[in-house]
């Protein structure tokens, strides 16, 4: 278990980093990109097995939001450079093109079951870095 934990991390950190330059962030910022990226897929890879694979991306996803608007903060960045480079491990590109390729081969069915669960995993990224804006606007807003 540990050294499945580590290859998951070391393998999410190189995706993200990797990602991470071919966006063009600054140089001193592709350490903290691949970190943002790794802890994001640690989360979903220890949820995963006991939740949906919707429901660990979704607090992955919130996870990685968070931590790229720490990281913003700290660095002088913008958050989107961390939270792209972040997300990358999570995207189910793999899933649609299987999906499409099971179109083009006329097996409808799991196509479709593909494609449904691509979409709520891309659905479940996009509310929790919406989720994550929101939470770090509630707690940025000064009490009146």
């Amino acid at each position: 278990m540990f050294i499945h934990i580590v290859e998951q991390a070391v393998t999410s950190f190189i995706a993200s980093l990797a990602f991470g330059i071919i966006f063009n962030a600054p140089r001193k910022m592709l350490f903290p990109c691949g970190i943002v990226g790794m802890l994001g897929w640690i989360i979903y890879d220890i949820m995963e097995p006991g939740y949906e694979a919707v429901s660990a991306t979704l607090m992955a996803t919130l996870v990685i939001g968070v931590l790229s608007q720490v990281f913003a903060r700290l660095y002088k960045h913008p958050v989107i450079i961390f939270s792209v480079a972040g997300i990358i491990p999570l995207v189910p590109g793999g899933m649609a093109y299987n999906a499409m390729r099971y179109f083009v081969q006329n097996d409808y069915t799991a196509a479709v079951e593909l494609a449904a669960k691509a979409l709520m995993i891309a659905g479940s990224i996009a509310v929790g870095l919406i989720l994550s804006e929101v939470l770090n606007q509630a707690f940025r807003r000064k009490p009146a």
